[in-house]
C-alpha cells in the first residue's frame, strides 16, 4: 500500500516545515501523517490547512494524527489513531468508507484485533529504540513476521528506522518515519535512501 510515510513534526524540523514537505515528497514519501501533540484543535486547523493543500496539489495521502474531529474539518485523506484514541468502527462511522483509519499497534494481538476494527492499515512499532517516544527498546524486526501471519492489513513499522537500519525491516512492510527526515538538512535525500530499502 505505503512505502515510506512520514510524520510531519513542526518541533523536529531543521528547515521550514513546508519545506521538508516539498522534498520528503521529493524523495518518495507517499503518505504524510500531520502529528502535532502539543496544539490546540484551533492551531492545528490554522497549522494544517497549507500543509494539506500541498498534498493534495502533489497528489500525496494525508492523514491526521488522533482526531477525527480535526480530520473532517480539513477534509484530510483519514486519521491515524492510537490505541487510547476514538475507536476504529467509531470513526469509520463519522468519516465514511472512502476515508483512511490507520491504527498503532504494539502487539500481534492488536495487529489481528485491528483487522476486526475496520482499519485501512495499521503501524506496529517501536521497531528499534526510539528517543522521539521514548523507547529504549524496540519490539524487533523478527516481530513485523509474526504480525504479518495473523494481519492481511497494510504494515507500517515505525519507531527508530532511519537510511542505516531500514534495511532491516523486510519488504513487505513500508516504514514510517519522523525525526530521521525531519531533523535532516536534505529530507528529499534521506527519503531517496529510505524509499530503496523498500525496492
Amino acid at each position: 500500500m505505503f512505502k515510506l510515510c512520514l510524520l510531519l513534526s513542526r518541533d523536529l524540523c531543521v528547515l521550514p516545515v513546508a519545506d521538508v514537505l516539498h522534498q520528503a515528497i521529493d524523495g518518495g514519501a507517499d503518505l504524510i501523517q500531520l502529528r502535532e501533540k502539543e496544539m490546540t484543535p484551533r492551531e492545528f486547523c490554522e497549522y494544517a490547512k497549507p500543509l494539506i493543500d500541498i498534498c493534495t496539489s502533489r497528489n500525496i495521502k494525508v492523514v491526521v494524527n488522533d482526531s477525527v474531529e480535526c480530520a473532517m474539518a480539513l477534509n484530510a485523506d483519514g486519521v491515524h489513531l492510537g490505541q487510547a484514541d476514538m475507536p476504529v468502527r467509531l470513526a469509520r462511522k463519522l468519516l465514511g468508507p472512502d476515508k483512511l483509519i490507520g491504527l498503532s499497534t504494539h502487539s500481534v494481538e492488536q495487529a489481528e484485533d485491528a483487522v476486526c476494527s475496520g482499519a485501512d492499515y495499521i503501524g506496529f512499532g517501536p521497531v528499534f529504540p526510539t528517543p522521539t517516544k521514548g523507547y529504549h527498546k524496540g519490539l524487533g524486526p523478527e516481530q513485523l513476521i509474526m504480525v504479518r501471519a495473523g494481519c492481511e492489513l497494510p504494515v507500517l513499522a515505525i519507531g527508530g528506522i532511519d537510511a542505516e537500519n531500514a534495511w532491516m525491516v523486510p519488504r513487505f512492510s513500508g516504514i514510517a518515519v519522523s525525526s530521521a527526515v525531519c531533523a535532516g538538512l536534505e529530507p528529499r535525500n534521506i527519503c531517496l535512501l529510505l524509499r530503496q530499502s523498500r525496492v
